[in-house]
């Protein structure tokens, strides 16, 4: 549940995750300036709980999602959220988190599955895919993806991330054919690397499917 209320739009003075600057260089001999966000870096996690067959996913609401789905003329404040309700910001992807501790990746991506899943998974179950980067236009960061296997007896709590910080994630299951068929889909609520995992996952792990 999403009870999105008082939304609306404002500049960013400062933020701790991320800062706006400018490069200015010279490429073939054309003098240029290119606008970049300086963000963190990430980890994100493929769970597949053996115990039942499913992947586990995450649901939250991104207010980038949320406000690119509005049309520019109606981007005033206060904006209507009776016309322009939360579900238009609410994605499905995978658990992740920010680099922002100074411990190995792995770690980080364990203590993720455990805030956001809730669970808690021995850290040699926690397998590297690969490393990537994201939003290239404009930010460029390192994105380290990893592939976990999971049993109801791992599960230690609801997860649901952070509530005292404001974060407010759901735990979404979809079994293997569920989320093969959003391959399909023409267009839905998620970020690249969501598909890419997806398409690594069904390729190496579950070919048959």
């Amino acid at each position: 549940m999403f009870n999105l209320s008082n939304a609306s739009i404002s500049k960013t003075i400062d933020s701790k995750y991320v800062k706006p600057f400018s490069i200015n260089y010279t490429l073939n001999g054309f003098k240029k300036t290119w606008d970049l966000i300086e963000t963190h870096n990430s980890v994100s996690i493929v769970i597949y709980n053996y115990t039942r067959n499913v992947l586990v996913f995450v649901k939250q609401f991104r207010p980038g999602v949320y406000i690119n789905s509005i049309p520019e003329e109606d981007r005033v404040n206060p904006i209507d959220t009776n016309k322009y309700p939360s579900s238009l910001g609410v994605t499905i992807e995978l658990c992740a988190g920010i680099i922002d501790k100074d411990k190995p990746l792995e770690q980080i991506a364990r203590e993720e599955v455990l805030e956001e899943c809730g669970y808690d998974v021995p850290l040699d179950k926690i397998k590297k895919v690969k490393s990537y980067r994201g939003a290239v236009g404009f930010a460029g960061e390192h994105q380290s993806l990893f592939y976990a296997e999971v049993t109801d007896d791992m599960k230690v709590s609801r997860g649901g991330g952070v509530t005292e910080e404001g974060e407010f994630v759901e735990v979404v299951e979809k079994t293997l054919p569920e989320a093969k068929q959003m391959l399909n889909e023409d267009t839905f609520n998620s970020p690249p690397e969501f598909l890419y995992a997806l398409l690594w996952v069904f390729h190496y792990i579950f070919p048959n499917v």
